[in-house]
């Protein structure tokens, strides 16, 4: 098991969480969690995140109602990044989609 004293946070004391749902392995968006956040999350089985615009603490769908239910959160090689695996309720992105990288792409030249 890993201690949050085993991950790498960024200068602001942040580390960047990939969503995906647990099954399908979709990528639904990306969060940022300090270590509460981290803490919050696996205590609670809710994806909690700490908004750096309001500076506060936040629950996917506390008042969307599109909670995400953790399922895993797993660490890479750097300890520098999380994985969080949800069973996401209804649309992931605050635009009403399922996941927040469904809005365009870049031309690829290969």
């Amino acid at each position: 098991m890993v201690d949050t004293e085993e991950l790498t946070f960024d200068a602001a004391g942040l580390i960047p969480a990939v969503v995906q749902q647990y099954d399908t392995r979709e990528v639904l968006m990306v969060g940022w969690m300090n270590a509460e956040a981290v803490r919050r999350t696996a205590e609670s089985g809710r994806s909690t995140f700490w908004s750096r615009s309001r500076q506060d603490y936040w629950v996917k769908g506390e008042t969307s109602g599109n909670r995400q239910h953790v399922k895993q959160i797993l660490v890479d090689c750097d300890a520098d990044t999380l994985l969080v695996l949800v069973d996401q309720e209804g649309p992931a992105c605050h635009t009403g989609t399922r996941s927040c990288f469904e809005h365009g792409e870049f031309e690829v030249k290969a």
